[in-house]
């Protein structure tokens, strides 16, 4: 079957890691001809790829400087040659599934567009379109997939088919889990999204926490465009006098090692998809704490059971959860223990499966 994922770019992020993931799994399967279709990034990819997965980059043409009127042109350029046109399209993020599904529909080709988000959430100056998108366009679509349940009412109501699809785990988890950990708490986020991803709100809670623990260390892996979150957050600490407990770790290609090191494993996002990072954070062992926004932890983490859920943006609750996780280590190893075991739904085998009854029932 010829398999066409489309993404803006695939460089580092949660969905480019989930293109990477499904299509390398996907492409085990020699029955499948798989293709990553993008609009703005290099031939490079920060995530590795099957070699048999054909990596496409679209060239619109320079003459058109509105970047969705380029991408779109370009697609249908690319589609337009009868011999490029796949079984289907699995398309990534709002607007790209906004002119994925245009062109599926211009050609006649089936389409699963998938949304990495809630629909409560859009980017920043692009509500309406995300909304019409939302509302209007998934209709159009054979099935739109979503991350939780938490979203499906809001689809129904508007005409779409959907499918909860969840993320897969991208780390195998654990077996041995005796070794000694650091005194460190990690976080995961890219650093212009410190809002977003509540890394502002995380430096302030946990300066008083510190005071009471000075052997303990906060690391942030991310990067960000430029430094500007990375100034904000580091005056912040400043402002909290933490700096020398805050450590920036930037990008790691392998975090697994970083998690597998770490004892805790800190989500402090004011709201999410389905928050891989946790998944992997559980995977490797760690002790894991997290708001309970909306959407996604509290589909992944059982309060008290495999981790820690904390009311949502309560920053005295969760710096008691810190306090709890940090003076004792008995509850650090359950929470441990249970978080691995706990993961066989978001196993890569298991969503690639999914993937795959999916798009059979919507090809065949």
């Amino acid at each position: 079957m010829k398999i066409d994922f489309i993404i803006s770019a695939l460089s580092s992020g949660g969905a480019e890691r989930v293109v990477a993931l499904v299509a390398n799994h996907l492409a085990k399967n020699k029955a499948h001809q798989i293709s990553i279709i993008t609009f703005y990034d290099e031939m490079d990819t920060d995530y590795p790829l099957d070699p048999s997965i054909n990596r496409i980059k679209l060239n619109p043409p320079r003459i058109i400087t509105n970047y969705t009127l380029k991408n779109i042109t370009g697609l249908i350029k690319y589609y337009k040659i009868k011999a490029n046109r796949p079984d289907i399209i699995i398309s990534y993020i709002t607007l790209t599934n906004l002119l994925a599904i245009t062109v599926a529909k211009l050609f006649s080709i089936k389409i699963i567009a998938q949304e990495h988000n809630s629909y409560l959430r859009f980017m920043e100056g692009r509500k309406r379109i995300s909304n019409f998108t939302k509302r209007y366009v998934y209709r159009l679509a054979n099935t739109v997939t979503v991350l939780t349940s938490f979203d499906i009412d809001f689809y129904k109501k508007n005409g779409v088919k959907t499918y909860v699809m969840p993320n897969p785990c991208s780390f195998s988890p654990i077996k041995d889990n005796s070794h000694v950990r650091e005194k460190s708490i990690l976080a995961v986020g890219n650093l212009t999204r410190y809002h977003h991803k509540g890394l502002d709100n995380l430096i302030e809670l946990i300066a008083p926490v510190f005071k009471e623990n000075p052997d303990w260390k906060l690391k942030i892996a991310g990067t960000g465009d430029g430094d500007i979150g990375l100034n904000h957050l580091t005056q912040l600490a400043k402002d909290n006098n933490i700096l020398d407990k805050v450590e920036f770790i930037g990008f790691i290609t392998d975090i697994s090692k970083v998690m597998h090191q770490s004892s805790i494993f800190i989500l402090p996002s004011r709201f999410e998809g389905l928050p891989m990072v946790l998944l992997e954070a559980m995977s490797q062992g760690m002790a894991c704490i997290s708001y309970d926004c909306k959407t996604g932890p509290s589909d992944i983490i059982e309060n008290n059971v495999n981790g820690l859920l904390i009311e949502d943006q309560n920053m005295t609750k969760m710096q008691e959860g810190l306090r709890e996780l940090i003076n004792s280590e008995s509850l650090r190893n359950r929470l441990s223990e249970n978080g691995i075991n706990s993961l066989n739904k978001y196993s890569i085998s298991s969503i690639s499966e999914r993937y795959e009854n999916l798009i059979t029932n919507i090809v065949k």
